[in-house]
């Protein structure tokens, strides 16, 4: 905690404030979605395939919108994004509370996800500029605690507000995006963009998407990181199957406690990670260090499970293992991550660079889970963990090869059609 604390404190107030408001977007956002689907369908009565509507309605517009949230940051500025989005998404949790109709739900569902996608790309492009070339790593190793600080506290607080009613945890949900958007408009400075020229604007970001598109080095770097993504996901997908296979009616309660591990592992292991990765490894090595832990933490899934007491002992381990692994492999590539894409970027619309590496993972994450949804289908045990496995060492193969070829090097200085 000191070292973190002394970490925070050396950098500059905008960069402390966005740790902070990270930390407040997770806490408020995890404090309502998690149980917004027992909501809807317990609590309102809806059928299965509107509850399925509801959140898939949520997941699109955040994922389909990212491009565009990054791009209007490039134009406008950061800082109004991040106000746009804390302020429609403090509108959006309390219309979810307030309304019952599916058309009211699906807008407030919608809304929910386009704030994400506008606040997101805007955050990490204006962390980015902040913290300047040389402690760009060291602001997101320090970013990524208080994110996943959010993950871990949100869920319990919305847990305990539940005791009121589930309007209660919409109400706070609400007011923590409000109090972000109210502090970042008081105390974040603005950071005007660049000058675009005179060109009409939906010529300059045709050319903008094009210089993206054209971007050779960043396409195959996004396209080998889908795997993290997708492997990261697991949390939430295979490990509750395992543990309702193992479980049963108790799986539950097994799931909760292995998510508090990924986010304990992740909290635990940031910062002492990334240094030690500062000094032994470069950027990319350590991107690929960490995608083959990612891949190495289903190893242990794959044996079949005894039956019986040791069987459950064993499974509680695996999972364990499994989400510790996961967590700390994530931290140990995510900040040379970002810190590649602004590279790789040269420096500019790293917003829009940002959006649309989101939303590669995003298509990624949902393709991802159909697959190893039918890889569970399949009826071999082993099968899912073996793939899932075989992805973290394909991905950390490839980034390892694009290193090579000396496509994650040096900046790449890109056209953006500025006149």
């Amino acid at each position: 905690m000191r070292r973190l604390r002394a970490q925070v404190a050396s950098f500059d107030a905008p960069v402390r404030l966005l740790m902070v408001n990270q930390f407040g977007i997770n806490l408020g956002f995890y404090m309502l979605m998690p149980y917004l689907a027992d909501h809807l369908s317990h609590g309102l009565g809806l059928a299965a395939w509107t509850v399925g509507l509801v959140l898939g309605v949520r997941n699109l517009s955040q994922q389909g919108m990212f491009l565009i949230g990054g791009t209007l940051a490039d134009r406008y500025g950061c800082k109004p994004l991040i106000l746009a989005g804390c302020a429609l998404r403090t509108v959006a949790f309390a219309l979810l509370g307030l309304v019952d109709s599916l058309p009211a739900l699906v807008a407030a569902s919608a809304a929910t996800g386009l704030a994400g996608a506008l606040f997101n790309p805007a955050v990490r492009a204006y962390l980015a500029e902040a913290a300047g070339e040389e402690r760009r790593v060291e602001a997101f190793a320090a970013f990524n605690v208080f994110y996943q600080a959010g993950i871990l506290i949100g869920p319990l607080a919305g847990l305990a507000l539940l005791a009121w009613d589930f309007r209660g945890v919409c109400a706070v949900a609400a007011l923590v995006f409000g109090i972000l958007a109210l502090l970042q408009w008081r105390a974040l400075p603005a950071r005007p963009p660049r000058d675009r020229g005179a060109e009409p604007a939906w010529r300059a970001v045709a050319s903008d998407w094009r210089a993206v598109a054209a971007n050779r080095p960043f396409l195959l770097f996004a396209a080998a990181m889908t795997g993290s993504y997708v492997l990261a996901f697991q949390v939430y997908l295979a490990l509750p199957l395992r543990a309702r296979e193992l479980f049963g009616d108790r799986a539950g309660l097994v799931t909760g406690a292995v998510f508090a591990v990924s986010a304990l592992a992740a909290l635990s292991g940031q910062l002492r990670l990334t240094a030690w990765a500062r000094r032994h490894l470069s950027g990319p090595r350590a991107v690929a260090c960490g995608l083959a832990v990612m891949g190495a933490a289903f190893v242990p899934l794959m044996p079949g499970v005894p039956p019986g007491s040791l069987g459950r002992a064993t499974g509680i381990l695996s999972l364990t293992a499994c989400a510790a692994l996961l967590a700390w492999g994530g931290a140990l590539l995510y900040p040379f991550e970002m810190d590649t894409v602004v590279r790789l970027s040269g420096e500019r619309l790293v917003a829009t660079y940002y959006g649309a590496y989101n939303t590669a993972s995003g298509i990624a994450i949902s393709v991802g889970n159909l697959a190893v949804g039918a890889l569970f289908d399949a009826g071999a045990g082993w099968l899912p963990w073996a793939v899932l496995a075989a992805t973290g060492f394909l991905c950390a193969g490839l980034v390892v090869r694009l290193h090579r070829a000396g496509h994650l090097g040096a900046p790449q200085p890109v056209a953006t059609g500025v006149a």
